[in-house]
């Protein structure tokens, strides 16, 4: 099954990091988000992926045509005049798909352009700035069983404010950023391919959250998967610094919670 991971946003909330790079290639721990994102369905068994890209597309090819050189330990042989480079532990078994999706195309556009690779009738779909410890396999059996067109994983909002708890005039505690009970749109998509009939690609303007998502919710086949574990979008660069001072315990939730 194809994962097709959305790759062509700008950043422009983010254009401390995003001037030169696009934003899947924000660095966490040393790696891009996009090979972050990879990784999480790789985990669960998948290892197909398409990537429509746009914004500096150029260097997520340049980034992945040069990973295993640059990652992994290797030898080179040229004793023998015969040049030979021999990887000492083994790069990640996957194949990835470019597409050129237009710098300035929208994302229901980004995804239209993917139409003629997806062979499947099933496919998988994310954006390239998110990361759950969301368990794959149980969001495809989900929505599998729910039959529609669509299934979105929902998540609960996180206040932007801090939240003050008041008794009898005496502030208890404060908590910063806590849940609510709006769900959003976390991403982590499973499709069948009648999703193309939603989408009407006009001059690359075609915004997948708003028309397409709508109709969906309309025509009640959008199902939603809520996860209630681990989530997080780099949207500004406070995002990102947290993201970072908290890596370690994010990613035991990511690569270790198979729950």
């Amino acid at each position: 099954m194809k994962v097709v991971i959305l790759c062509g946003g700008k950043g422009t909330r983010i254009r401390e990091i995003t001037e030169d790079i696009p934003k899947p290639l924000i660095i966490i721990d040393g790696r891009p988000m996009v090979w972050h994102i990879m990784n999480i369905y790789y985990h669960h068994g998948f290892n197909d992926f398409i990537l429509p890209i746009g914004y500096k597309g150029q260097k997520i090819k340049e980034y992945f045509i040069n990973s295993p050189w640059m990652n992994y330990d290797m030898i080179i042989d040229n004793r023998e005049g015969d040049f030979k480079i021999t990887f000492l532990r083994g790069s990640n078994k996957w194949r990835i798909t470019f597409i050129d999706a237009g710098e300035e195309s929208m994302t229901g556009s980004r995804i239209k352009k993917i139409e003629p690779y997806i062979e499947d009738d099933e496919f998988m779909l994310t954006y390239g700035d998110g990361l759950a410890d969301i368990n794959i396999q149980k969001l495809l059996e989900f929505h599998r069983e729910k039959g529609k067109i669509a299934t979105m994983t929902g998540v609960k909002a996180k206040s932007q404010y801090g939240i003050l708890k008041i008794s009898n005039g005496i502030a208890e505690k404060f908590v910063e950023k806590p849940e609510t009970d709006q769900i959003i749109n976390g991403g982590f998509f499973v499709m069948h391919k009648e999703i193309f009939k939603y989408i009407d690609d006009e001059k690359g303007n075609c915004v997948f959250e708003k028309e397409p998502l709508e109709k969906l919710v309309e025509d009640k086949q959008l199902a939603v998967y809520l996860h209630q574990g681990f989530w997080a979008a780099i949207d500004t660069y406070k995002d990102y610094i947290e993201l970072n001072e908290n890596w370690d315990f994010i990613k035991k939730r990511i690569y270790e919670n198979k729950d």
